[in-house]
């Protein structure tokens, strides 16, 4: 499972360019981290949004892949987000969860923190509908 989700996860051009990075995966759970960098703040010097989504989406994304079959993939059907605080830290980390699974679709939730040393600061929870597709 953890090997499947890592290789798919190295394919994406998108978490590369942020400098993503998978933190740990286990059933039903991942973790993905990602620095602050220049070219991902916005106009006051903290994470931009955008980050905050792409990583948190990911990370629900692969929970989901998590339980489900080696011939399905998934894709978001739909996804919130809730900005709580600004993302000012060192880097990001988003927790992936499945809160409900099943065969047709796959309830799913994020959070995203801000990491600065041994100090986080909840920034942004996310909640969505994954849907399996044929691999």
């Amino acid at each position: 499972m953890e090997d499947r989700i890592r290789s798919s996860f190295a394919k994406q051009s998108m978490m590369q360019t942020l400098g993503a990075e998978v933190e740990s995966v286990a059933a039903g759970e991942v973790v993905i981290t990602a620095p602050i960098l220049p070219g991902s703040r916005q106009q006051h010097d903290v994470a931009h949004a955008a980050l905050s989504f792409a990583i948190g989406d990911t990370a629900a994304g692969y929970a989901a892949l998590t339980v489900m079959p080696e011939d399905c993939e998934v894709m978001t059907a739909e996804m919130k987000i809730n900005l709580l605080a600004p993302g000012a830290g060192e880097h990001l980390r988003a927790t992936g969860k499945v809160i409900k699974p099943g065969r047709r679709l796959v309830i799913v939730t994020a959070e995203v923190h801000a990491v600065t040393g041994h100090e986080e600061k909840l920034v942004a929870i996310l909640q969505g509908t994954m849907v399996p597709v044929t691999a």
